[in-house]
């Protein structure tokens, strides 16, 4: 038996050998690029160190040591697990567990990230039937040292209990849930190479499902058996060794095991393949852009792939005699599945590739596509080229799709995923897979897209009407509402040409509704949405509602109620679409009020200042009936408000805020005030006190501390030097336990308005990982208003905690008052807009101090 110092030397060697190889091994690979071969030679040389560690653990020569896993298909990332089995002929004695003990711990010293079990024959089996995983990882079973006789006593009865029709059930329930904790796509602006749908996992599924079945254990064998053509599998074994060669150098650049292709590693990674960012100014394009789309590509034709061939095993494992059933001469149902008549018929007629979509759009029951169909199909896509979109026969199907009053977002995910859609509409193909780093959109262009037409899509839809109810209830009553999906496929259409977007998208979408036929006025209506898509959020987001110009200059743009409800429905569409993170209630109710207030200006009723201040007080005052106060109980204190306030402030507001103020106007004291808001999202915390000018701050400094987000500010000061300020804050603790945090935060903010002590330092909150990645040039503006009665402060930056609070300290220093605050966050990303005044502005060289301050306050 070895001494101590024998074994302390041996470890040492070990150890030394491991990582000298090791590093060679890694420096090949960043010379010659070859992912299999440091795949394979990884795994070699952990063989060989641990058959020596074996050999001189003195454990009984009938036990085995075997790979299973990934380990066991016999390749080894850097960062990898090495995933082992220590097989035994019958359970360890106290002797042999000692030895275990002391082998795996050899292992752990020499750096080694082991997963280990210690199993019996037997054990083996009942963990098998029990857990798919135990069984995956058996299936890839291979001897690495020690006795082959209990290794092939394993193999033989791990074979004989494989029932591969449950397997291949199995394993396609596993895969369908694992897509769906990736939601279902592989186009995730972070995908994980390994696990997200579309990669490295998927290609392991078939082969394993595959090698089950004792149908192949390559993909020139599932070639052989005639389940993919020849081309099909040079295809898969380019997607898998890309797929791996990423893998490698994901683990190589985050120096741990990683498999999400982050933000923050794109761009090295990119660069390690050679890609370079290139253009200037708003034409730039990042390496990381280049590299994901290629990405995103793969991914793509891996799902396309991976269905044909799940469909082809399944039909070798469940052989069924299913009788076609002929939808026309071109087309069957097969068993469920749209299936061609002929192996040429897309050939010979090319118009029926999209005439099948058109026949899945009228047959519910068409669950998807025959793996036949999807390799005809995959093959024809040539045959899309200028005589084929000028066809009148193929446009006018084109439009079926749109128009079908079913299963429209079924299609165009389809036609997309099958690379049609790009082909039909060459100016979509650019935008298949392309990156948008603006930090609020969290799919790539054209998933964007598909998210937006199925937002709208579900307006229509009687079981979703519950979600957006007036949505539902103006896109029932809008004519030809199919050209509403036309807008939403064409909005972004011309993302990263370089230039406006919304501008550069208007000739894209003219173009094909004259191709196609529509009229001048649907020409017009679609063109028009196109140009103005973001034009709604921003006036109801950024510019004040209250200012009857500006819900004119609105109105004068949209024209008539027909375009203010179809930009309406395409802006709640769209940003619920970008991330579920930037939609909320509150820009639900900015963009419902824009809607309805632009509405009675187009009925006639023009923005008059004086009528919605009568409106909303005649409302305010019904409503404090309805609470026992006397007629004339709010009077002293509306007598201190000036217009602005009432057109501020809705009605619902200024009942609740008079109902709490109205017998304390001349309060010693602050009366601080918070509900939940009746958005039905986050809550309403109002201010009322004496004017200081730094209760802005003092306020923020507040909701810093708590971290809460604040969503929007009014600031009023009323005809007798009060403050009355209103707070939107949202945070996730509110869903529980609200009325004791709605009696904190009032007791709080109160006492520290009492206390009156030294505003405390902003943070500076860090920055998200996203954000760090790309970042924000902070921009100030400071600008007079249009009446020259106020100044406009818009500041643009990346999102941080405390970075409202950091704004406010600045204005404060500068003894600058804020009247409204309007907070927007876009993700990552927050646009706030500021109605200021303070004797300060008045002078160029302070505002010029004042900005560069700011900027400095914007920075982490």
């Amino acid at each position: 038996m070895p001494t101590a110092a024998q074994t302390s030397a041996t470890r040492d060697l070990l150890k030394q050998r491991l990582k000298a190889e090791r590093a060679a091994l890694i420096a090949a690979f960043r010379a010659d690029g070859k992912p299999e071969k440091l795949l394979r030679s990884l795994r070699q040389s952990v063989d060989a160190v641990l058959t020596e560690a074996w050999n001189q653990a003195g454990l009984p020569p009938e036990a085995a040591l075997v790979g299973v896993g990934g380990y066991g298909r016999g390749e080894l990332f850097p960062f990898s697990d090495v995933d082992l089995l220590i097989l035994l002929a019958e359970p360890a004695n106290a002797v042999t567990t000692a030895k275990l003990e002391a082998l795996v711990q050899l292992l752990w010293d020499l750096g080694l990230e082991i997963g280990h079990s210690i199993r019996t024959v037997d054990e083996c089996m009942d963990e098998s039937k029990a857990d798919i995983t135990v069984q995956t990882s058996l299936l890839e079973a291979r001897l690495v040292a020690g006795g082959a006789e209990v290794f092939d006593q394993l193999r033989r009865r791990y074979l004989e209990a494989m029932d591969p029709q449950a397997f291949f059930q199995a394993k396609i329930a596993e895969m369908r849930l694992r897509h769906a904790k990736y939601e279902d796509t592989a186009f995730s602006l972070e995908p994980n190479c390994k696990e997200s749908p579309g990669g490295l996992r998927d290609l392991q599924a078939i082969l394993w499902v595959a090698k089950a079945a004792g149908l192949a254990n390559s993909w020139g064998q599932l070639a052989t058996r005639g389940l993919v053509t020849q081309t099909e599998a040079r295809q898969l074994m380019e997607k898998e060794r890309a797929f791996k060669d990423i893998r490698i150098r994901l683990h190589l650049q985050a120096n741990r095991r990683e498999d999400r292709l982050l933000f923050d590693l794109q761009t090295p990674i990119a660069e390690t393949f050679g890609l370079r960012t290139t253009g200037e100014g708003a034409h730039v394009r990042r390496a990381s852009e280049y590299l994901m789309q290629r990405y995103y590509w793969a991914a793509k034709t891996v799902t396309q792939l991976n269905t044909i061939l799940l469909q082809n095993i399944e039909a070798q494992l469940f052989p069924q005699d299913v009788e076609p059933i002929a939808i026309n001469e071109r087309f069957n149902d097969l068993g469920g599945f749209i299936d061609i008549a002929r192996d040429d018929t897309f050939e010979a007629t090319p118009s029926s590739i999209l005439e099948m979509f058109v026949l899945m759009t009228e047959r519910p029951q068409i669950k998807g596509i025959s793996a036949r169909t999807m390799r005809a199909l995959w093959h024809a896509r040539a045959v899309i080229g200028d005589k084929f979109r000028a066809d009148p026969v193929n446009r006018a199907n084109f439009l079926h799709i749109l128009q079908a009053p079913v299963g429209l977002v079924h299609a165009l995910r389809r036609l997309n995923d099958t690379g049609i859609l790009g082909r039909y509409l060459p100016s979509f193909r650019p935008i298949v897979g392309q990156m948008q780093h603006d930090l609020f959109h969290v799919y790539t262009v054209d998933q964007h897209i598909m998210m937006v037409v199925r937002n709208m899509r579900r307006f229509t839809m009687t079981e979703h009407a519950h979600e957006y109810p007036f949505c539902s209830q103006l896109i029932a009553n809008f004519p030809r509402s199919w050209l509403l999906y036309v807008g939403a496929l064409f909005h972004d259409i011309a993302k990263g040409r370089g230039g406006d977007h919304s501008i550069l998208g208007v000739a894209d979408a003219r173009q094909f509704c004259e191709q196609h036929g529509l009229s001048p006025e649907d020409t017009e209506l679609v063109a028009f949405l196109v140009e103005q898509h973001l034009v709604m959020s921003n006036t109801a987001q950024k510019q004040d509602m209250s200012d009857p110009d500006v819900i004119q200059a609105f109105a004068n743009l949209v024209k008539d109620e027909r375009h203010l409800t179809a930009l309406y429905l395409l802006t709640v569409a769209d940003i619920r679409g970008t991330s579920p993170k930037v939609w909320n209630a509150w820009k639900a109710k900015l963009l419902e009020d824009l809607y309805r207030i632009t509405l009675r200006v187009l009925g006639g009723e023009p923005p008059s200042a004086d009528r919605e201040l009568k409106n909303r007080q005649d409302d305010a005052r019904a409503t404090l009936r309805l609470f026992g106060l006397a007629p004339d109980a709010h009077e002293a204190l509306w007598a201190k408000l000036d217009m602005a306030y009432f057109l501020r402030h809705d009605a619902s507001d200024i009942a609740w805020q008079t109902r709490a103020l109205y017998d304390r106007i001349d309060s010693d004291k602050p009366v601080v005030k918070c509900r939940l808001a009746p958005i039905g999202e986050g809550l309403q915390v109002t201010v009322y006190m004496k004017d200081q000018p730094d209760l802005f701050a003092r306020i923020c400094s507040y909701f810093d501390r708590k971290n809460f987000s604040i969503l929007d500010a009014k600031i009023h000061t009323t005809r007798h030097g009060y403050a009355l300020d209103t707070f939107l804050v949202t945070e996730q603790i509110f869903a529980k336990n609200y009325r004791d945090i709605l009696n904190l935060i009032e007791h709080e903010i109160c006492e520290l308005l009492t206390t009156q002590g030294p505003l405390p330092p902003p943070t500076r909150g860090r920055l998200s990982r996203l954000s760090r990645t790309f970042p924000i040039a902070p921009t100030v503006d400071l600008r007079p208003d249009e009446r020259g009665q106020y100044y406009l402060l818009s500041i643009a930056a990346n999102d941080r905690t405390g970075l409202l609070y950091s704004i406010a300290n600045v204005l404060t220093r500068y003894r600058i008052n804020v009247h409204t605050a309007k907070i927007m966050t876009l993700g990552e990303r927050v646009e706030d807009v500021f109605l200021v005044d303070g004797a300060v502005l008045n002078n160029a060289r302070n505002q010029i101090q004042l900005e560069t301050d700011l900027l400095d306050a914007l920075k982490v």
